[in-house]
């Protein structure tokens, strides 16, 4: 047997209400450009937007002009997605508090996650969605999971209760260890004050 070894994230489809609601809170909220718009291929009376979030890979929604937002939370059942996080820039984040209250939109305000930070407000139709912003920048060549990995990996060893800014310095400094060589016999720190 062999695994289907997965890439990342293709798309993400939502069933929407009408189309007008679709593009203003993917495009007009989140700024995620409307690239293009086919029929639903198996459902002729449904249209498929697709929309940009940022990296070039898609969150689509099946619109339908006979539908209606319906304002109340998406289910929460086993099986049911709970939430879709976006990432943002700092400077983003930094002003998402004023720009969401500025449209009326009920949010959590900001919630500390030991590596990033994370503000909770539900779309249109209900489903909550999670701007987060991430507290550091991997070294070059390294990805933010391989981090949050490393980090992993010191706080359990430390016996921690969860993920820390200290816990990520200190995986980015044993990943630049290991990924990067030096002519120094000792690479120990010092104060050379």
């Amino acid at each position: 047997m062999q695994k289907l070894q997965s890439q990342g994230v293709h798309h993400i489809t939502l069933v929407g209400a009408g189309r007008q609601t679709s593009i203003d809170f993917w495009e007009g909220v989140l700024g995620m450009p409307f690239i293009f718009e086919q029929p639903n291929l198996d459902k002729a009376s449904e249209s498929h937007l697709y929309f940009d979030p940022g990296d070039g890979r898609l969150i689509t929604v099946f619109t339908d002009e006979s539908r209606t937002p319906v304002r109340r939370r998406t289910p929460t059942d086993i099986g049911c997605v709970h939430h879709i996080a976006f990432s943002v820039s700092r400077v983003t984040f930094l002003q998402a508090v004023a720009r969401l209250d500025e449209r009326g939109i009920k949010h959590s305000g900001v919630k500390d996650r030991g590596f990033m930070d994370s503000i909770y407000f539900e779309d249109p139709l209900g489903l909550l969605i999670e701007l987060a912003s991430y507290r550091f920048d991997p070294p070059a060549g390294f990805t933010h999971a391989d981090v949050l990995m490393e980090a992993h990996k010191i706080r359990v060893a430390r016996g921690d209760y969860n993920i820390a800014e200290l816990h990520l310095a200190d995986a980015i400094q044993a990943l630049v260890e290991r990924s990067r060589e030096t002519l120094s016999e000792n690479r120990a720190a010092k104060n050379p004050y």
